[in-house]
């Protein structure tokens, strides 16, 4: 188990979130499908505060990367104690995999863990590429190229696929962690660049909604689109509130937006909250502690 590995990054810089990092390390690294955990980021290079996240690169067998990337929605939850089925991360560098975030509750907060998962095959040039320190290495043997090419579809299939209304709901909600941890370290470029994502989201949580079959790219033509019907109006309406708050937000502007997409949702489509109005109750908890 990769937990005796932690003493390194223990040395070079004793993180708040090491706990939780070894737990996690023990849970991803139980599964045989994994070949390899490393750490990236701050806490890989000793760096990190209190609000840093807890940054995972998983190899995993070619043949069985999509298996394993399907059952982390119901090993984060579990085993991990995840508030909220993971989003797929728009905002990791494309190195070949795939990248998930989930947001973790422990001693009290919410924990953005960040998980990019990437084939096996993969992995040798993803280190040349990324600074990691290695808590599991199991190297495997040869590799079919047939199993090459099926992750590498995969991967391509996985990024291409277009995301549900709740896929998006849970977007804002971890931009929204995202942001505070800006804010609070007085990241203004980054919390200015996630303010706009958080808008687009919100934006393409309209389209997805009222004009799934929409030809039009973008923040084109949403009046013609949107505003024939009262709930489509209520929603621009939103929309154009979001879009006219400050550049760079404070903290309470972010927790305006967040109910203002929650209100949003529950006009617009409503069955993106089913399953999820619990899990939302307690991250509002959370929020409220930021």
């Amino acid at each position: 188990m990769p937990t005796l590995q932690l003493a390194a990054i223990t040395q070079a810089n004793r993180p708040a979130q090491l706990p939780l990092l070894s737990k996690l390390a023990d849970i991803l690294a139980t599964s045989l499908s994994v070949t390899h955990l490393m750490v990236r980021g701050s806490l890989a290079h000793g760096t990190a505060d209190r609000l840093s996240d807890v940054d995972f690169v998983v190899g995993v067998h070619d043949a069985q990367l999509p298996a394993f990337v399907e059952a982390l929605e119901t090993l984060m939850p579990v085993e991990a104690g995840a508030l909220l089925p993971g989003w797929r991360d728009t905002i990791v560098a494309d190195l070949g995999g795939v990248g998930m975030v989930f947001l973790v509750p422990d001693e009290g907060k919410l924990h953005q863990i960040d998980l990019y998962v990437a084939p096996a095959s993969r992995i040798p040039r993803l280190q040349a590429m990324v600074s990691t320190a290695v808590l599991l290495d199991r190297r495997p043997g040869p590799v079919d190229v047939a199993d090459i090419a099926a992750a590498e579809s995969f991967v391509a299939a996985f990024a291409a696929r277009p995301r549900s209304c709740a896929e998006l709901l849970i977007e804002h909600l971890v931009l929204a962690v995202l942001l505070h941890k800006r804010i609070r370290r007085g990241q203004r470029f980054v919390a200015y660049s996630e303010w706009h994502r958080l808008h687009t989201a919100t934006k393409d949580l309209i389209k997805t909604a009222l004009a799934p079959a929409s030809r039009y790219w973008g923040w084109y033509q949403l009046r013609e689109e949107i505003a024939v019907t009262p709930i489509g109006r209520a929603c621009l309406g939103d929309l154009d509130a979001a879009i006219g708050g400050p550049a760079i937000p404070e903290a309470a502007d972010v927790t305006k937006a967040i109910e203002r997409v929650l209100a949003l949702t529950e006009r617009a489509c409503p069955q993106a909250l089913d399953g999820l109005r619990d899990a939302i109750a307690a991250y509002r908890t959370y929020q409220e502690l930021v």
